[in-house]
Formats: C-alpha cells, structure tokens, sequence
C-alpha cells in the first residue's frame, strides 16, 4: 500500500521506498520480474506526474544499484492519460 497524498515534503520519501521495498523484497525471494501500478495516484491522490517521476527515478536507481541482478520491469498504466503521463517524464529523464 503506498502513501496517501497530504503534500508533506515526506510523501515523496514514502513513495520511493514503496518502489524501492518492492523490489528488495522480490530480489529476497529470487523473483526476477515484477509489476507496478501508479502507486497511490487513485484514491489517494498522489499527483501523477510527480508519481510518474519517481517511480521512474527509483526503478533506475534499483537497477544502477543492483547491476548483477536481472529484473524485468514493468509499469502497468492503467489509462491513456497515465501512459502518457509516464512518456512524458520518461523523456524529461532523458
């Protein structure tokens, strides 16, 4: 369960580390792929794409952090506007 939204600047370190647990946990248990909604940008409001950014930005980090490791990725969105959310802040991420 991720954060609900209160637009405390502890929100966003609650966010990465729904990210960020998800995948130790799945690394613990030799899992080598795993899924991820918009964490907390339904009902409990977490901006999208401010969401969108740090999920992207915690995903790679992971990885950067984890080289040896194989894991495959993958973002579920759940709408076109979420997709594009998420396109867009990929490319701001260069």
């Amino acid at each position: 369960m991720g954060p609900i939204y209160s637009g405390r600047a502890s929100d966003a370190q609650d966010l990465r580390n729904c990210y960020w647990n998800s995948l130790e946990l799945a690394k613990a248990n030799n899992l080598h792929s795993i899924a991820f909604p918009g964490i907390s940008t339904g009902v409990y409001g977490y901006p999208k794409k401010d969401a969108a950014k740090i999920a992207l930005e915690t995903v790679s980090e992971w990885l950067e952090a984890n080289p040896d490791y194989e894991m495959e990725i993958t973002i579920v969105n759940f709408s076109e506007e979420d997709y594009l959310i998420y396109q867009t802040v990929a490319a701001e991420l260069g």
